[in-house]
């Protein structure tokens, strides 16, 4: 019991909400069964990115810079994703959204002692729910 009070609770049903309005956006595209799998893979994906420990991402970003070809690679991708970013401004404010309530999700974990595993399955536990109850919100009303 004493296990479920020191959950951050605000921060979960932050990121419930957050993703609950993606699903909620991404449900009226009428997108088929394995875009919505592709998406859930993705959300696993953000999720576990964000709550890795960072020098396992200063190590995998490393691996980025380590060739010339990779270096121009990345800049290349960068410039590109700057420009959707410029062209679809929208779609990025709700993706900034989601991230900054996975982040905020994270330190509170973090904060509260919790290890990595755990806010991991506890924050991808929470963005799936989200994104399914923005899906079934949608679809009901």
């Amino acid at each position: 019991m004493m296990f479920i009070k020191n959950l951050p609770w605000v921060s979960l049903i932050l990121v419930l909400l957050t993703y609950g309005i993606f699903g909620w956006i991404l449900s009226q595209e009428y997108l088929p069964v394995f875009v919505w799998l592709l998406i859930v893979i993705s959300v696993l994906f953000l999720v576990a990115a964000l709550t890795t420990p960072w020098s396992k991402t200063t190590q995998f970003m490393s691996i980025l810079y380590n060739t010339k070809l990779k270096s121009f690679g990345f800049a290349v991708l960068s410039a590109f994703l700057f420009f959707i970013i410029l062209a679809r401004f929208r779609i990025f404010l709700d993706i900034m959204l989601i991230i900054s309530a996975t982040i905020l999700a994270r330190l509170d974990f973090q904060t509260a002692g919790f290890v990595e595993i755990q806010a991991f399955c506890f924050t991808s536990l929470f963005s799936i729910a989200g994104l399914m109850l923005g899906l079934l919100l949608n679809q009901l009303i």
